[in-house]
């Protein structure tokens, strides 16, 4: 989201904070997993091979005295004193898979200071915990605090697919932190998967005349959208760029480990899978600005040049291809700390065909969902707007490939747009419908849009709808304005007629989507529904509900 520059309403459906229980003959969906209470109850915790019970209840690895565990702290007697030379502690520990979700994912933490021997020790639910693997480091050095921040990424390859995992991740001199991991099913299945973008943290970073304030463009709905998201049990969730605003506040560092401490309670369970927004480039930090964001993920490798490692790249989940690009390197809006537009020489556009012909000739593989930050698509006033870069760069591919399902951020609501394929003729590529039928979508005949931007951030834009069906495209940039530092963004309105549903009463929320991969030579399904964050408990209330549907590639 850049600098804000100064009603089409719902009747919401009623509340539905979780899905109802599958019934006989309904796929069961993967994603939910180990209940963690059982799991690391303290009772539960005796029982459990290769764990210790210590007083107070914690809980540490047994070893033996040649296991780099062993230095783990044993209980709270260990480390409740002050200690100057005790390890820095095990900070936001977070998943990630791999590029065959099924068989690989990555586990990482980070520090503040170096640590010896990071591991991560692990094992089936029913077998404890014993595999260790040794996590790698990387690190970078924030430009505007000096602080070198040590990211220690452990790789879990030859998993099971479709199997629970128990984990523990540590380094000498400090207490392992526990979670659990689900594998996703090899081949098609039925499994959930969540998304949304812009989320900031809800923790006050910078004192402003005595008083403390959210400087990061964070609100409580930071907080309780991660809430919302555990309580669906997805197997993975999509986070579709601007995390955490660092780049904003007065303490980049501070408001990343805000981010991790606010989501790790939910990302240490399930896959948080992140593709860089705007708000990720933060000067000074590498080359162009996104070395925060790289260090603390290992996202599958794409094969990109250094300075844009990790920003794009692709996983494969049961019958889904799942995509992520960053689209600083072909917009044309001025949204960072610094302008970047072209940074991989054509190189993301080149991989991106690449991926898109490789999954439309999978014979397994019956759906394409790319996820990304700035969108197509938007009808909000007085704010980002739509981007032609990405109508000119990517917008031809997805035709080409038939990508079914595009999830963006950026505009901070929710909208949704018909399936759309090719342009109407205007100068601003409007996308064409290809069908107008809002409940069931056949993405056969073209791809449909969500802006799902209301993450948390402080500054929604649900308010701003045009009245009717207009939209507002960016299609060059200026010179500099002196008053913002950015380069003046060129506006062009037009009609919208690939609007399918907008949500001005809501502004924060998050979508829902449960695959259906059905018979062999039928149709697939993904049932998707927006889940608005409704009332002084943001109780989550089903907002807009759609089925998308195509026919399996094996057909």
């Amino acid at each position: 989201m850049t600098e804000r520059e100064d009603p089409h309403s719902t009747s919401p459906e009623s509340p539905n904070p979780a899905p109802e229980p599958a019934t006989a003959g309904a796929p069961q969906q993967r994603g939910r997993g180990l209940s963690r209470r059982g799991l690391f109850g303290a009772s539960a915790l005796a029982g459990i091979a290769g764990l210790a019970v210590g007083a107070g209840g914690a809980v540490a690895l047994r070893g033996d005295s040649t296991s780099s565990a062993a230095a783990w702290p044993r209980s709270a007697d260990l480390v409740a004193g002050v200690d100057r030379a005790a390890a820095p502690r095990v900070s936001g520990l977070h998943l990630q898979y791999g590029a065959d979700a099924a068989r690989e994912a990555i586990i990482t933490w980070h520090t503040t200071g170096s640590v010896s021997k990071p591991v991560v020790r692990y094992g089936g639910a029913a077998d404890g915990f014993g595999t260790t693997v040794q996590a790698e480091t990387k690190t970078y050095r924030d430009a505007k605090s000096g602080i070198e921040i040590q990211a220690h990424h452990a790789r879990l390859t030859g998993l099971s697919p479709d199997t629970d995992y128990v984990y523990a991740a540590g380094h000498d001199g400090a207490p392992p932190e526990l979670g659990t991991l689900r594998t996703a099913p090899a081949g098609r299945a039925a499994f959930r998967f969540t998304s949304f973008g812009d989320q900031g943290t809800p923790t006050l970073g910078k004192l402003a005349n005595g008083t403390w304030v959210n400087d990061n463009l964070g609100s409580q709905y930071a907080g309780d959208v991660t809430a919302a998201v555990e309580s669906l049990a997805p197997l993975f969730n999509l986070v579709n760029g601007d995390l955490c605003y660092a780049n904003l506040s007065t303490d980049r560092i501070r408001t990343w480990n805000d981010w991790w401490a606010n989501n790790s309670r939910s990302a240490r369970y399930r896959p948080w899978m992140p593709a860089p927004g705007n708000h990720e480039n933060e000067v000074g930090n590498g080359p162009i600005g996104y070395a925060a964001f790289q260090t603390y993920f290992t996202v599958p490798d794409a094969g990109a040049e250094d300075h844009a490692k990790g920003l794009w790249y692709s996983f494969t989940v049961g019958g889904v291809r799942v995509i992520a690009v960053a689209n600083d390197d072909i917009c044309y809006q001025d949204g960072g700390n610094s302008y970047v537009k072209g940074y991989s020489g054509g190189a993301q556009k080149q991989w991106l065909e690449g991926e898109l012909a490789k999954a439309r000739g999978d014979k397994g593989i019956d759906w394409v969902v790319v996820f990304m930050h700035q969108t197509a698509i938007s009808s909000a006033d007085k704010f980002n707007g739509a981007d032609l870069g990405i109508r000119q760069d990517w917008l031809p591919l997805f035709d080409k490939y038939q990508v079914d399902l595009v999830l963006c951020g950026h505009e901070h609501h929710y909208e949704r747009s018909h399936p759309v394929r090719g342009v109407t003729g205007s100068a601003t590529l409007t996308p064409k419908p290809a069908d107008t039928r809002k409940d069931m979508v056949d993405t056969s005949k073209g791809t449909v849009h969500l802006v799902i931007g209301g993450g948390g951030t402080s500054a929604p834009s649900n308010q701003l709808f045009f009245p009717g069906d207009k939209c507002r495209v960016i299609t060059a940039v200026g010179d500099v304005d002196p008053a913002t530092g950015k380069k003046a963004p060129v506006y062009v309105m037009e009609d919208a007629p690939w609007s399918a549903f907008k949500d001005s009463e809501h502004p924060y929320g998050f979508c829902c989507f449960d695959v259906d991969p059905g018979k062999p030579g039928g149709d697939t399904t993904i049932k998707g529904t927006y889940y608005a964050l409704v009332g002084p408990t943001s109780e989550l209330t089903a907002i807009d509900t759609f089925t998308l549907t195509r026919p399996r590639s094996d057909r």
